[in-house]
C-alpha cells in the first residue's frame, strides 16, 4: 500500500472552500464534500484569509526571500563594516602587545 503525497489546492478552490465556510456551512461537511485530509485545514485557510485577506490563500514560494539586488553597499553596510573592522583591528593590536610582552618575559627567563 503506498502512502498518498501532499495535495496541493489552488488559490480558486481554497477561496471557494472558505467563503462557503464562512457562509455558514461547518468544516466537517465541507471536508467530506470536497475530500479534505482534516476539517482543521479548512481553519487554518480561514485564518489565513481572515489575517490576509485573498492573498493568505495564494501559494507562497519555499525557501529564504530575495536579497537586495543593488550591487553598491548601502550607507548603513558600510557604517557596520567600518565597525567591525575597528574592533577586529583592536583586538589584533592587543594580541600583538599580548605576544610581544609574553616574548619579552621569555627572554629574561634564559640567562
Amino acid at each position: 500500500m503506498t502512502k498518498p503525497g501532499k495535495r496541493s489546492f489552488s488559490f480558486e478552490f481554497k477561496l471557494d472552500v472558505v467563503q462557503r465556510f464562512l457562509a455558514g456551512e461547518t468544516k466537517v461537511t465541507l471536508a467530506r464534500e470536497f475530500d479534505l485530509s482534516s476539517p482543521k485545514l479548512i481553519e487554518t485557510w480561514a485564518r489565513a484569509y481572515r489575517n490576509e485577506g485573498e492573498e493568505g490563500l495564494r501559494p507562497k514560494r519555499a525557501g529564504r526571500p530575495p536579497g537586495p539586488a543593488t550591487s553598491e553597499p548601502s550607507e548603513a553596510s558600510e557604517s557596520s563594516e567600518l565597525k567591525r573592522l575597528r574592533a577586529e583591528n583592536e583586538r589584533l593590536r592587543a594580541e600583538v602587545a599580548y605576544l610581544g610582552k609574553l616574548r619579552a618575559l621569555r627572554a629574561q627567563e634564559r640567562p
